[in-house]
């Protein structure tokens, strides 16, 4: 039986406990929104085929428990990682302080040259907010990497924010088989929403 896409990406979601990992996942892989919290124990993962540049990519995204309780667990799912996501949620600022740690974390155990973006997810909730666009843009600019607000429940970015890293890691594989070019411009229709969440 022919395989129905080109490329498997693996991705992982990393964060602390409480940000919105799980329902990030489940907002992309199935379009869905639960908003009973129910923590996630060790690791789990959904699929979903997306189109990038003309080829279908069959993303596996990883959803890790964020508890310190877990963390031997998850870090061994670092290595074979082709993107990091790193989510904090913009209404608790301890979430947003901890990116560091888990950043650090992406250092000693994911693979070298892994592409990572940042997200601050729960934008939606605007009254709660407690760090700032600006905050979170100036950290993912520090670390060179791109960053989206997102809404996992408004689904504000979820789409927008994964096809946009599967296309950084096209885009680096291909600049490992050969030149091209360098610049890279996303465009997408985020202005069917009205919001404060903000595509960089």
């Amino acid at each position: 039986m022919a395989k129905k896409y080109d490329l498997l990406y693996k991705l992982l979601l990393i964060g602390d406990s409480g940000v919105g990992k799980t329902c990030l996942i489940i907002r992309f892989a199935e379009d869905n929104f639960n908003s009973t919290y129910i923590s996630t124990i060790g690791i789990d993962f959904k699929v979903k085929t997306i189109e990038v540049e003309g080829k279908k990519v069959k993303l596996q995204v990883w959803d890790t428990a964020g508890q310190e309780r877990f963390k031997t667990i998850t870090t061994a799912y670092y290595r074979g990682a082709m993107g990091i996501v790193l989510v904090y949620d913009i209404t608790d600022a301890k979430s947003f302080e901890n990116i560091q740690n888990w950043m650090k974390s992406i250092t000693e155990n994911a693979s070298a040259g892994v592409s990572r973006m940042l997200l601050g997810n729960k934008c939606d909730i605007e009254a709660k907010r407690k760090v700032s666009r600006e905050t979170g843009e100036k950290l993912a600019k520090d670390h060179g990497i791109r960053f989206f607000e997102t809404s996992a429940k408004s689904s504000i970015n979820v789409d927008e924010s994964f096809l946009a890293l599967a296309l950084d890691i096209l885009q680096k594989s291909s600049k490992k088989q050969g030149p091209t070019g360098r610049e890279v411009k996303i465009t997408s229709n985020t202005e069917k929403k009205a919001s404060k969440c903000v595509i960089l």
